[in-house]
């Protein structure tokens, strides 16, 4: 069984920034990428930011969050961090952690989530 353990979010003020952090325990074999997305009220879910986690790092963010965010991994740890600056109140949302993972030697490869952890913006 994988889990996927969030922290980090909380209520900042606008031009605040937020770290947030994603920690991948359990059955593991390797991790193809990790990233977050987020969902606001009434919005669909969007892809905020991903890392691969192989050999060769690749990363890929929303053009919303470009400039602002930036996203890192710990291969060690199998851990993701999303750094947020310049927090604006179109920034409120869940925001959940994801990741694509191997469980076996078997090429098979499964998506995970975490529970979110909800980010607001705010004055």
């Amino acid at each position: 069984q994988v889990q996927l353990v969030e922290s980090g979010g909380g209520l900042v003020q606008p031009g605040g920034s937020l770290r947030l952090s994603c920690a991948a325990s359990g059955s593991i074999f390797s991790i193809t990428y990790m990233g977050w997305y987020r969902q606001a009220p009434g919005k669909e879910r969007e892809l905020v930011a991903l890392i691969t986690s192989g050999g060769s790092t690749t990363t890929n963010y929303a053009d919303s969050v470009k400039g602002r965010f930036t996203i890192s991994r710990d291969n060690a740890k199998n851990t993701v961090y999303l750094q947020m600056n310049s927090l604006n109140p179109e920034d409120t949302a869940v925001y959940y952690c994801n990741a694509r993972i191997r469980r076996t030697v078997s090429i098979t490869q499964y998506d995970y989530w975490g529970q979110g952890t909800q980010v607001t913006v705010s004055s």
